[in-house]
This record gives structure tokens, C-alpha cells and sequence, in this order.
């Protein structure tokens, strides 16, 4: 028995003094009604209606019923139309994590002007080079960056590419010298991130097809920003992410390597957990990314 239902339904007998009147409200037959309330009396253990051919009156127990029974649809009806409200305004706690690099880079420069445009909102963002478990965390949202998504409960909506390509400073270069084909990598200092697909093994393509390079780099870290550093400093060759590249690049500290030549270029996911679709505050912080992403 659908308990808010036979409540609902019992309230617009009383209050329609009818049950043929309450069936045709409720849009089912007056028979239907008259079932449901006898199921209601039996499963209660006592009477709530007394009806003739004339006339419907409320027993002293149907009268406590309805006045609960009134007070618990209100209540839930409240509850709906506050939660309806709420559903459109950019308001409550937001929870982000993301990657630590990604975060710092791409994440932080947006959040000053999303704060200004949003005061109600409560936001933690989590900088966790590990997947994390997001329900667990409670997490609304986790920005990911890998080739795929698995299938799972979660639901990952692509909001951007990320493409990979090879760094060096240009101090390194002019004393270690300029690789200019993909195999010359290999006799190079390479720089490894530890928590990337490609540590040891590189699946470059470029004008020419596709080289595999299989390496071992003496000096492995797992962050990007710690691996954009080394470069700079002139420590060697690496890969880097463009959201990470694109400032050192364009100041001169870094320089591509076999410009021609890049690694598989992984998407950037919005997961969220619900598929009721995201809330005002998921929105309005991916609106936000999505501008920062755009080229």
C-alpha cells in the first residue's frame, strides 16, 4: 500500500464529502476509492468512516487520521516546492575535485569571478592527484582527464581535449641537442610523470604514422607542475599537458620538442553522480570551466 497515495486520496473524500466526487478528482473510479479505504480501516484496526446511502460522517479515529494525515501531505508538499525553488538558484555547498595540476591551473584563476557572481555559494575544491571515490567524498562534481570513461553509476559528461606534447627548456637543448626524430628521445634525460599512462611506454603520432618508444626515465614525479619545473630547469624531456605548457611555452622557458609529434590527446570529464541531471551550482561552475577551456 502506497501510503502517501491512500493519505492523499482519503483527504479528498473527506474534504469532497464524497467518494464519487473524490474519484472523479483523482481521475479513478469511486469502487477503487472504496477498496483503498477499506485496505486503510483494516490495516489500522478500526473504522475511520461510517457511511449510509445518504451520508459519510468521520468516526473520532478517521478525524485524528485526516488532521495527521493533512499535516504529514503539507509538510511534503512544502518540502517539494522548497526544494523546486532552491533547484534554480545558485546557492549551498559546492564540492570539486579535481587533479592538482589542473586545479591550480585551470580551476583557481576562474574561482575569484565565479564567488563574485555567485555570494551564496559555499565551495570546497579537493586537489587529489588520485582518483578519488567521489560518493565517498561527497563530491558534486570531479574533473577528469583520461582517454575513456569506464561504465559505472557515474555519469561523465565531456567538456574538453587535452593534447600531450614534448617539452624541453632550450638551455637543455642547446647542450644536450635537438632530437629530430622520435627514436632520438631515447638517448635523451627523460622526466616521467608516475601517474600517466605513457611512463615508460610513448604512442606518438605524427606526419609519418605512429612510433612507439619504450623508456625508462631516471627521474620520475607525480605531479605536473613539479615535472614542468624540472624542465625549465633544464633536467631534460618530457611530456606535459597544454593547460600546464601553455604559459612556460609562450614565455620562452620551454620549447616543443618534435613539434610534429604528439601523444594521444585524453578528454576532459564532468562526473557527477546523479542522473537526475546537475543542479544550479554544478551548472553554473561548468559554465564557468567550459569558458576557461575554450581555445
Amino acid at each position: 500500500m502506497d501510503k502517501l497515495s491512500v493519505m492523499h486520496a482519503f483527504r479528498r473524500i473527506v474534504e469532497r464529502g464524497s467518494f464519487a466526487r473524490a474519484a472523479e478528482d483523482l481521475g479513478v473510479s469511486p469502487a477503487l476509492l472504496s477498496r483503498e479505504v477499506k485496505l486503510l480501516e483494516e490495516s489500522l484496526g478500526t473504522t475511520l468512516l461510517t457511511r449510509t446511502t445518504r451520508a459519510m460522517s468521520l468516526t473520532d479515529a478517521g478525524r485524528l487520521y485526516y488532521d495527521e494525515a493533512a499535516g504529514i501531505l503539507d509538510a511534503v508538499t512544502r518540502a517539494e516546492t522548497r526544494i523546486r525553488d532552491g533547484a534554480g538558484a545558485v546557492r549551498g555547498h559546492l564540492k570539486v575535485n579535481a587533479s592538482s595540476s589542473f586545479g591550480q591551473t585551470v580551476i583557481a584563476p576562474i574561482l575569484p569571478e565565479l564567488l563574485a557572481a555567485y555570494p551564496d555559494l559555499r565551495l570546497t575544491l579537493s586537489l587529489d592527484d588520485r582518483v578519488v571515490d567521489m560518493v565517498e567524498g561527497g563530491f558534486d562534481v570531479s574533473i577528469r582527464i583520461r582517454p575513456a570513461m569506464p561504465d559505472s553509476a557515474l555519469v561523465a559528461r565531456k567538456i574538453g581535449t587535452m593534447r600531450q606534447r614534448i617539452f624541453a627548456a632550450p638551455a637543455y637543448l642547446d647542450t644536450a641537442g635537438v632530437p629530430q626524430t622520435p627514436q632520438d628521445i631515447a638517448r635523451h634525460r627523460v622526466i616521467g610523470f608516475l601517474l600517466a599512462d605513457h611512463l615508460t611506454t610513448w604512442a606518438l603520432h605524427g606526419p609519418s604514422g605512429h612510433a612507439t618508444l619504450d623508456l625508462d626515465p631516471p627521474v620520475r614525479v607525480g605531479n605536473s607542475l613539479v615535472l614542468r619545473d624540472l624542465l625549465i630547469a633544464g633536467q631534460g624531456i618530457g611530456t606535459l599537458p597544454d593547460f600546464v605548457s601553455t604559459a612556460p611555452e609562450a614565455r620562452g622557458e620551454l620549447v616543443r620538442v618534435l613539434p610534429d609529434w604528439e601523444l594521444p590527446a585524453p578528454d576532459i570529464f564532468a562526473v557527477t553522480a546523479s542522473r537526475l541531471g546537475m543542479d544550479a551550482k554544478v551548472t553554473a561552475f561548468l559554465d564557468h570551466l567550459c569558458a576557461a577551456l575554450r581555445p
